[in-house]
């Protein structure tokens, strides 16, 4: 079934502007866009705004108020200041973007790293009466074709895309032709960790908005960054003097704990836990598609209802799986790291870990997908020696990569690496997550991980420099 059309017109009211989003809301703007050249930064919402970002966020969203943070946030991007926001997991970062793109008057582009994780955005805003929509290689070309069409007629006002969209010269054609007012970059650590090998097209986001005729407003929002992160967003975005924030990480509401237990007592702790968790959705994390595969089978062999996700399995099926999941047709989904990101479920109530993480980053953020709703939900990691050999197995892997460093310095990394992981510090460090809850939220933590950060990049340019 086609989106919803809206009439969409402007017109000129002396100094005044305005936009219609649906047919009963009308928006009103102060200045001309066509007298800024190579800006939209002197859009300015006028005092008599039929429509302002709290009324926004009611009629649309359903919300009576901004959580901490969020108003700030959507405030400077609609005085046209760019904005990097780190923001965990189920603190409403879609918010802070999706609110200015219906009070701006042009289309917002939200730069999306999956396509599951596009669909599952526009379906929402679509079910809330906003006009969305996404571009991407699930579409036929004939589809494509249809919503860029439509795009050029005013139907939306949010399209979300991949980074590889925004070369695409239809593409390019299509952002010459309409006002962007806004880009943001979902999930923008994906800079930073894909950008230089893996989606290089993140890399070249800077050179399509510099394309534009008229400079949008650029956001930029992720649920965890170390200051590394934050500087490559920073500098491969080039924001103009961004408007820079990290919410409190404190989740009061999830409790963490980790437990010891020898591998061959894994399967009947998980299968305890899991139970003790009655019908209650949950995530159990694995480091290998091997053990992803042989954990849901064991759980699906005493009649719960498990799936699987992870790389290998054929796209049809991860898709299946992820929905599955979604809409309570599986209790537990059993995964790789290669699920979670972005995915919204709110009555995830337990996140177990059966292997270590690779670090404290990606820790919180797949333990930070339980409690979404604010209830209390359990956060456990079941620890074992055999664990810190596996973790190290994978960064050997990563050191031996193509990733253009010359074979002394992947050495001397790769060894530095496995001294950290034997590190009293380090085991120190994961071990006070089971004494003090709030642990990852704490000074201490963020001081050690950004100071972790900071010598790992003067080692590489030292290394560099001989």
């Amino acid at each position: 079934m086609p989106a919803p059309r809206y009439p969409r017109f402007f017109a000129p009211f002396g100094a005044m502007w305005c936009f219609s989003v649906r047919a009963d809301t009308v928006l009103w703007y102060t200045g001309s866009v066509l007298s800024t050249p190579r800006t939209a930064r002197s859009l300015i919402i006028t005092e008599e705004t039929m429509e302002t970002p709290h009324s926004i966020l009611k009629k649309f969203f359903g919300y009576d108020s901004f959580r901490p943070g969020q108003e700030q946030i959507v405030q400077r991007l609609l005085a046209g200041q760019d904005v990097l926001a780190v923001m965990p997991t189920g603190a409403g970062k879609s918010i802070c973007y999706q609110v200015p793109a219906l009070l701006l008057p042009g289309i917002t582009l939200v730069v999306s790293p999956l396509v599951s994780l596009m669909k599952d955005q526009v379906g929402a805003l679509v079910q809330a009466g906003v006009a969305a929509a996404f571009l991407n290689n699930s579409l036929t070309d004939n589809q494509k074709a249809l919503m860029l069409h439509r795009a050029r007629e005013g139907w939306y006002k949010i399209i979300y895309v991949a980074p590889e969209r925004l070369e695409m010269p239809g593409f390019q054609r299509f952002a010459q032709e309409k006002l962007i007012s806004m880009v943001t970059v979902d999930e923008a650590h994906c800079i930073s960790q894909w950008g230089q090998d893996f989606r290089p097209s993140y890399l070249r986001i800077k050179a399509f908005v510099d394309s534009l005729p008229n400079r949008p407003v650029v956001g930029a929002f992720t649920a965890t960054a170390t200051a590394r992160v934050r500087d490559d967003i920073r500098s491969h975005l080039e924001l103009h003097q961004p408007y820079e924030v990290t919410t409190g990480f404190d989740r009061p509401n999830l409790y963490f704990e980790t437990r010891r237990a020898l591998p061959s007592q894994k399967p009947k702790e998980l299968l305890d836990l899991v139970l003790r968790e009655g019908d209650n959705a949950g995530i159990v994390y694995c480091s290998t598609t091997k053990q992803v595969d042989e954990t849901a089978r064991l759980l699906q062999s005493r009649g719960i209802r498990a799936a699987a996700y992870h790389a290998k399995l054929d796209a049809e099926v991860r898709r299946k799986n992820q929905d599955d999941f979604l809409y309570d047709r599986v209790q537990i989904m059993v995964a790789t790291n290669a699920f979670g990101m972005g995915i919204d479920k709110p009555n995830v109530r337990f996140v177990i870990h059966y292997n270590m993480p690779k670090d404290l980053e990606s820790y919180y953020q797949e333990a930070g997908r339980a409690g979404r709703d604010g209830l209390p939900s359990r956060c456990i990691l079941l620890y074992s020696g055999t664990d810190v050999r596996t973790i190290r197995f994978f960064i050997d892997k990563e050191m031996e990569a193509d990733n253009g460093l010359p074979a002394d310095v992947k050495a001397t990394l790769s060894d530095a690496m496995r001294k950290a992981m034997q590190s009293p510090e380090f085991v120190e460090r994961l071990h006070k997550l089971n004494l003090v809850p709030g642990y990852l939220d704490s000074k201490d933590c963020r001081a050690f991980v950004e100071e972790e950060s900071v010598r790992n990049a003067e080692v590489i340019k030292g290394l560099m420099a001989k």
